[in-house]
């Protein structure tokens, strides 16, 4: 009889052990996914755009989300941080990188993975996107109207592109009618982490207030515009 209740007393104490085992278990696979997804609410990049600035102060749009006075030094919701501002300006630091704004631009979004981006228009509809050529930094407005990356020839100087002397000579159909243009080879041309080599632009020495991102790049990503937001993913 006492052999037996201590047998009970043993499988008791074994069922306690295993439930509280289970318990402890559970219970640590809540706090882990608790923290990967604190992890994930911090880590995620916001869109912004400058909407003023004030004196060591920027008006800032974060998400498409309605304005909100940010002072230098503040951290924003993607965990970003306003470092400065400046008359129209305003720099923000991301893992170490520091990136400039100005007024009516919105700084472009990595998507998830290193090879998307995420666009959102500016009041008029359109895509600008900050980035660089052959380490240049620069400003660009998407335009799947254009054939190639398409450069106003006073930027094109100050890239150092020998357009004239290394270009070839041909003409362009534009809105206004017919310019005279110069077709090169970009060495690099960068748009947030998106890398592009050997990329065929147009140099044209008529006005043009911005450079154009035509479809020499475009036709190497996918675009997908959801909820008014234009996603880029690299192809090739």
């Amino acid at each position: 009889m006492l052999h037996r209740k201590a047998n009970k007393l043993t499988v008791e104490l074994c069922q306690n052990a295993i439930f509280n085992a289970i318990r402890t278990g559970v219970s640590a696979m809540r706090t882990a996914f608790m923290a990967s997804l604190i992890f994930a609410a911090a880590s995620a990049h916001a869109d912004v755009s400058l909407v003023g600035t004030l004196k060591e102060k920027a008006l800032l749009s974060v998400n498409g989300g309605p304005a909100k006075t940010f002072p230098v030094g503040a951290s924003l919701p993607d965990g970003s941080k306003l470092v400065a501002v400046t008359s129209g300006e305003a720099t923000i630091e991301e893992h170490g990188k520091r990136y400039t704004i100005r007024l009516g631009e919105y700084a472009a979004a990595p998507a998830a993975g290193g090879n998307s981006m995420v666009l959102s228009p500016d009041p008029l509809g359109h895509y600008n996107v900050q980035g660089e050529i052959n380490g240049v930094p620069v400003q660009m407005l998407l335009d799947t109207g254009a054939s190639f990356v398409s450069i106003p020839a006073a930027l094109a100087r100050k890239m150092g592109i020998d357009y004239r002397g290394k270009g070839r000579r041909g003409m362009s159909s534009t809105a206004n009618g017919t310019t005279e243009v110069w077709l090169v080879k970009l060495d690099r041309l960068k748009i947030g982490e998106l890398e592009f080599a050997n990329v065929d632009a147009t140099v044209s020495e008529a006005p043009l207030p911005v450079i154009l991102l035509g479809n020499s790049v475009l036709k190497r990503v996918d675009m997908k515009t959801e909820a008014g937001k234009l996603t880029l993913s690299k192809r090739f």
